[in-house]
């Protein structure tokens, strides 16, 4: 009966985080909107060719730029509504996008690997093992969100969502960094990257 009580639970919280979602993504339209600032400022480092997964995508800005830099991109998000607005733009403008609605977990991946995955504005720790085991060899992870350090309200407030300090370092040790950033509350805090935190990994070969 726990279990069930458990379940029964667990579809609520599930059920109200879509409706949540849909509710914003309705209100928005579907366009060409900025990626993550991590991926296209550092897109020299992407493949030529290869397979791209946008995490939690939303409306789809880190997918439709993967896209555009010739990869085949699978985006994964909760909201239909997201989902549908990404798969109609992707559809138009002839991008190799495949979009679909699912629980973001653990269990989300269904065995594929990529050459590429991207997550922004999206935090779930339980993900780190299964993030790095769906990396390709040599793939690379670009990872953007917000962090506890604050100069302004942007972002979530529960700390379960915001990074600590060096966090992306620490829950992404197994792979080789490439780039961090965290400007933190140093200096001139009307400049530079503040309430955020970039990284980009590179999976270890096996030997």
């Amino acid at each position: 009966m726990a279990g069930t009580s458990g379940q029964q639970a667990g579809l609520v919280l599930m059920i109200d985080l879509i409706t949540k979602w849909n509710t914003i993504y309705s209100q928005a339209e579907i366009a060409p909107s900025a990626p993550a600032q991590v991926l296209s400022e550092n897109a020299f480092l992407l493949p030529a060719t290869g397979t791209a997964l946008d995490l939690a995508c939303g409306l789809g800005g880190n997918a439709i730029f993967l896209a555009q830099q010739q990869l085949a991109v699978t985006a994964l998000d909760v909201s239909n509504v997201a989902i549908e607005k990404l798969n109609a733009y992707a559809a138009r403008q002839r991008l190799n996008i495949s979009a679909r609605q699912q629980a973001i977990d653990a269990q989300g991946f269904g065995g594929q690997y990529f050459d590429v995955i991207v997550v922004s504005r999206f935090l779930d720790r339980t993900l780190r093992d299964a993030i790095i085991e769906a990396l390709k060899p040599d793939g690379l992870l670009f990872y953007q969100t917000f962090t506890r350090e604050k100069t302004n309200r942007t972002g979530p407030s529960n700390p379960d969502y915001l990074l600590a300090e060096n966090e992306l370092l620490d829950l992404f040790s197994p792979l080789r960094p490439l780039f961090y950033r965290d400007n933190g509350l140093c200096g001139n805090q009307q400049s530079g990257l503040r309430g955020e935190a970039q990284f980009i990994g590179q999976k270890r070969r096996q030997d």
